[in-house]
């Protein structure tokens, strides 16, 4: 036969209803004892029937369900001063983002009227302090201009000292390379004029007697005469 669904709800037969909680009774017991040995829990079951009696299991031997019902408590104390902290530090974060959201919302409001939008609201005193911070922040933005102004002239003044010490030095090899060049060049003209100078001979009389007579180049031949 083919058991059918049991209903949840009250048994109203108080026979059947106490034959149904010791067999459900002993079938819970059996489950947290096999709980207990086939997962190594530390399991703590207290029943109470509809007349007061107890009934009660403990996976500890040495211990009864005291011990497991005194770690609860101290473990939910734990977790309520846990949660307590969770909760504080939640709450001061979210009244963080409050004061954060406020400052970005003042910082735009300030930033749309330095730019001149929104002013028709502003009263004098607002006005006269947007246009104190303006002129502050035009003296800050011209000095570290003028400041960047003269780093840029010293950095281009010694660029042009470095640059006049490399034309000098240039200059100073230019004028000895050229001293130089031309020193080699009179040598050579030296060279080239001795290899002019050559030697010629000049017989003067009859083929039976002639009298030899040495010339030289043409440089040196008006200094010379045939005796």
């Amino acid at each position: 036969m083919v058991r059918g669904k049991t209903q949840m709800k009250r048994i109203e037969n108080e026979t059947s209803r106490q034959v149904t909680f010791s067999k459900r009774r002993n079938g819970l017991l059996k489950k947290a004892f096999e709980l207990s040995v086939l997962c190594e829990a530390e399991v703590a079951l207290i029943i109470f029937s509809t007349r007061g009696r107890l009934y009660e299991f403990s996976s500890s031997r040495c211990s009864s369900v005291n011990k497991t019902v005194e770690r609860y408590q101290r473990k939910i104390k734990d977790l309520g001063v846990s949660n307590k902290g969770i909760h504080e530090n939640t709450q001061h974060l979210k009244e963080g983002d409050m004061s954060m959201a406020k400052k970005i919302e003042h910082l735009e409001d300030s930033r749309r009227k330095l730019l001149g939008d929104e002013l028709d609201k502003c009263s004098i005193d607002e006005l006269q302090q947007l246009e104190n911070q303006l002129e502050r922040s035009l003296d800050k933005i011209r000095a570290r201009k003028n400041q960047l102004f003269r780093e840029r002239i010293e950095n281009l003044k010694q660029e042009e000292k470095c640059l006049l010490e490399v034309n000098k030095r240039l200059r100073e090899q230019y004028r000895i390379d050229r001293q130089r060049c031309l020193s080699d060049q009179d040598a050579e003209l030296v060279t080239e004029k001795e290899a002019e100078e050559v030697e010629t001979e000049l017989f003067i009389g009859r083929p039976e007697r002639r009298m030899p007579l040495k010339l030289k180049s043409a440089t040196h031949s008006a200094h010379k005469y045939i005796a």
